[in-house]
């Protein structure tokens, strides 16, 4: 009993410190982004580091081919299409249909076929309409059928405030997004699919005898590092961009939306992307697995089991801040066995101060057989004299 009391006021008195620091952190003034709404985003983390109006339902334009091109690399893993499978060249999905007139185009010729590899190119690279048309039609048999299976994807990304209409992000009052939720779609879109990421960082596709260059200005920016991502323009949503750069091993992702110009929107995006890898650094905290504490379990073969966290610690935080990151941990209760690994049996929580920037659960790391009868009716007293 005594030793249950001296362990359990040792072990869960313990205040976990990841970092300690007194110094006060100097605020780097949030830059002034012209465009209708904005943010930035660590990949790791998927932490915001600064937005305004990023939840403001706006048209995307060719941004939207990001979810068309999401689809297609899912296609292609599920091996439902391949990259050799040959496509036939609808009216609707051909270059001088009318409805596509001076919109971006691959120059794809009706009637003819055209490889899957080819359009995946071309609506990436060359942001072609027509390739998006002719490839909702080969995935979904039509491009309202495949627009309906862009909001059953955009449903399980968690892009709760997006509604697409159609596969070219050509104008319609009920086609629209947000920057939030094209984050997600662009963190989903390198995690998920990284080979196919790769096809956003080429810088131009032949196709037909004519080149064509990839409209992102920041490809090629050998100080930020852009690899990606995606163009947008119409009158309605402006001139769009989402961006994605990695530098000295951290990657984020901009949204701009609503500028008036594509050096605007090339200009803030690169005003945003400098703002956080000059500022801010991931910091990890704790690796999974890794025990935190020693927890008191009752009613088990064991008296103590390791307690920590299912998955790595990292945090986005201000550089001058990092040293000032202090964890702490509570269980959710007294620990009754049978314990399974992997249970969940409190929370770690990370503070900037008073302000908790982070929680995750914390978990079992080991399992915990009952006790036998006289173990458990031992315990039993002993847990009817502490209360």
């Amino acid at each position: 009993m005594m030793k249950r009391n001296f362990l359990n006021i040792v072990v869960l008195g313990l205040v976990l410190w990841a970092f300690s620091g007194v110094a006060a952190a100097i605020q780097p003034a949030k830059p002034s982004v012209d465009a209708s709404s904005w943010l930035l985003m660590d990949f790791e983390t998927g932490q915001i580091i600064i937005e305004e109006n990023a939840d403001q339902q706006l048209p995307p334009a060719s941004l939207t081919k990001m979810m068309t091109s999401y689809i297609i690399a899912d296609q292609l893993h599920k091996g439902n299409i391949s990259d050799d499978d040959k496509v036939l060249i609808s009216e609707n999905a051909w270059a001088q249909n009318p409805k596509l007139k001076g919109s971006s185009l691959m120059f794809v010729e009706v009637n003819k076929y055209v490889t899957v590899e080819d359009l995946h190119r071309g609506i990436v690279i060359q942001s072609g309409n027509d390739a998006s048309i002719a490839m909702a039609e080969h995935i979904a048999g039509s491009e309202e059928a495949f627009a309906d299976l862009m909001n059953q994807y955009a449903k399980r990304l968690g892009m709760n405030s997006t509604h697409f209409m159609n596969s070219t992000g050509l104008p319609h009052e009920q086609h629209n997004t947000t920057a939030r939720d094209l984050a997600k779609l662009a963190r989903a879109l390198i995690v998920d699919f990284p080979e196919d990421y790769s096809l956003y960082a080429e810088r131009e596709f032949v196709y037909n005898g004519i080149t064509q260059q990839n409209r992102n200005e920041l490809l090629g920016d050998t100080t930020l590092g852009v690899d990606g991502i995606k163009t947008g323009h119409t009158e309605a949503a402006g001139y769009c961009l989402v961006s994605s750069a990695e530098k000295q091993g951290m990657r984020l992702i901009s949204v701009v939306m609503g500028t008036d110009s594509m050096g605007s929107r090339a200009s803030e995006s690169r005003k945003l992307l400098n703002y956080g890898f000059r500022f801010y650094t991931n910091v990890k905290a704790f690796a999974a697995g890794k025990p935190l504490k020693q927890a008191e379990v009752w009613k088990g073969e064991e008296e103590l089991v390791g307690v920590g966290l299912a998955q790595d610690a990292v945090l986005t935080v201000l550089k001058s801040e990092k040293d000032q990151l202090k964890a702490n941990y509570k269980l959710s209760g007294k620990l009754m066995a049978p314990i399974q690994k992997g249970q969940v049996v409190g929370e770690v929580y990370f503070q900037m101060g008073d302000k908790v920037v982070k929680r995750m659960p914390m978990v079992a790391l080991n399992k915990v057989e009952e006790a036998g009868f006289f173990g458990r009716m031992w315990d039993s007293m002993a847990l009817w004299f502490e209360d």
